[in-house]
């Protein structure tokens, strides 16, 4: 598996840690991964063209 890091601040990081105690996953990066994973697909994954997925996180405030 690649593993790349990804910065998390202190604050961030506690409420991932405490959401997935709650729900029950074995570690916090198995709860980012499957959030991560959930969202990606929500776009469209694979099968959405560039400016597709480009149009829908400019809907959602995620880029301008």
């Amino acid at each position: 598996m690649f593993d790349p890091k990804v910065k998390i601040d202190k604050e961030l990081y506690a409420k991932l840690k405490r959401a997935a105690e709650v729900a029950g996953y074995s570690s916090v990066d198995e709860f980012i991964i499957h959030v991560l994973e959930r969202e990606v697909s929500k776009l469209g994954g694979d099968e959405a063209t560039d400016e597709e997925i480009r149009k829908k996180l400019e809907g959602l405030g995620y880029i301008s």
